[in-house]
């Protein structure tokens, strides 16, 4: 480039700035390395100096500060206002041959962290300046300088605006992810049963008789100790009305099964590859969709058939996060995974044959239903638990099968819209 010096950063400016003692500028900012963050260039805060003990390093507005401990954490700021700084910062001043902005962005660059970050090894590296001097410098001169560091800005307040809309997109589809949740477990999201039966005269099977459906096959599948007991229906006091020919129907009415995992000692526990998968809870997601290839854990089959055999789940069982928080997340076991074990953070629910295991996950993952839930969960010290009996109570908005059927199709449909806008 025309008019530009490549010189040595040592011959370009010094550190001048001395040590002092915070006690004698006690009204003055303090700045640790705690209170820069990593490659940002920002400020998370400051202490007044009164309360440092150790010498510090004195700098005025515009002089840039150097992070020296662990340079590949590429701390660097440059303060507007007086104040002290810890000792692990080099201070360095602008001067008529370099503009301080331009050298803070300098500094910040890939190439100089890489440079710096190479020259001493160790758990606490730390460089000196004289390390630090024969690195080259581009220099224009310092108008051209300022011009350069103004388009550098003008950039990051683009993006700066940019990362600002993609929060706001972001927000956007999750509020309307739980909007279509919210109008598939109310029926708002497809044509009922009850009014395609109106219009055509033919007969339907309601929520109500579907119910009845499921409790006597729920019946048959059980082999359990003792005397089988009926699952309770939900307390519908309080809850939202439904549409014509849907019914409340509690977890456990729906479910073969409702139980919790188990963890096994962390020597059982291999990662990358195994047996069988181990679950855990970031594996769960609130958009129904199991991301089971997360961090994969693993154990052997012995300890999957032998001290995980209650935490055993299966293609078509909903998952549940019940330590949280956050609590409520929702996923249904693919066709893909076979067979897995889960934590004990983690419930499973068995929807029984005829039920569409998408609906019951789709629902639960509604707003309203979970929030039931999550209104009711205890909380210990910070630790908020959905206890087994909490999990079967939960109550389900339930619509003819092939309205189910339906909804699940239509959910799917709107959320790969998402999907596909999120990846873009």
């Amino acid at each position: 480039m025309s008019g530009v010096e490549l010189l040595p950063l040592g011959e370009v400016l010094k550190p001048t700035r001395p040590r002092v003692k915070p006690s004698d500028y006690p009204d003055l900012p303090f700045i640790g390395m705690e209170h820069v963050e990593a490659h940002s260039m920002k400020l998370l805060g400051t202490v007044p100096a009164a309360t440092m003990k150790s010498s510090a390093v004195h700098f005025k507005p515009g002089d840039v500060l150097y992070g020296r401990l662990r340079p590949y954490l590429n701390k660097v700021y440059r303060p507007t206002f007086e104040g002290l700084c810890s000792a692990e910062f080099i201070v360095l001043p602008e001067n008529e041959r370099v503009d301080g902005g331009y050298l803070q962005y300098f500094l910040n660059s890939s190439a100089f962290v890489r440079y710096a970050s190479h020259l001493n090894t160790g758990d606490r590296p730390r460089v000196d300046f004289d390390q630090l001097a024969p690195y080259e410098v581009p220099l224009p001169d310092v108008d051209e300088q300022r011009r350069i560091v103004a388009e550098i800005e003008k950039q990051f307040s683009r993006l700066d605006e940019a990362v600002a809309n993609l929060k706001r997109v972001q927000g956007n589809l999750a509020r309307f992810t739980k909007a279509i949740l919210s109008a598939a477990a109310a029926g708002r999201l497809v044509k009922t049963e009850s009014a395609i039966s109106e219009a055509s005269g033919a007969a339907f099977e309601s929520g109500a008789e579907l119910v009845k459906r499921v409790l006597v096959a729920r019946k048959q599948l059980w082999s359990g100790r003792g005397q089988y007991i009926e699952p309770s229906p939900p307390a519908t006091r309080g809850l939202a009305a439904l549409p014509n020919g849907w019914t409340w129907a509690s977890a456990d009415q729906l479910s073969d099964f409702i139980t919790k995992g188990t963890t096994p000692a962390a020597t059982k526990l291999s990662e990358g590859a195994g047996d069988v998968q181990f679950l855990k809870v970031y594996n769960l997601t609130f958009d129904g969709v199991l991301n089971h290839t997360y961090k994969p854990a693993f154990v052997s089959r012995d300890t999957h058939e032998g001290d995980l055999a209650r935490s055993r789940v299966r293609p078509g069982d909903v998952l549940i996060n019940i330590v949280g928080p956050p609590l409520g997340q929702v996923s249904l076991v693919p066709a893909e995974l076979p067979e897995a074990n889960i934590n004990q953070a983690i419930a499973r629910i068995r929807p029984v044959a005829p039920l569409s295991p998408r609906y019951v996950a789709l629902a639960l993952m509604a707003t309203e239903v979970m929030d039931w839930a999550v209104r009711r969960a205890k909380t210990t010290a910070g630790q908020s638990n959905l206890t087994l009996e909490l999990c079967r109570a939960i109550p389900i908005p339930l619509p003819p099968l092939a309205e189910q059927d339906r909804i699940v199709a239509e959910v799917d449909r709107r959320l790969s819209i998402v999907r596909e806008v999120e990846a873009e």
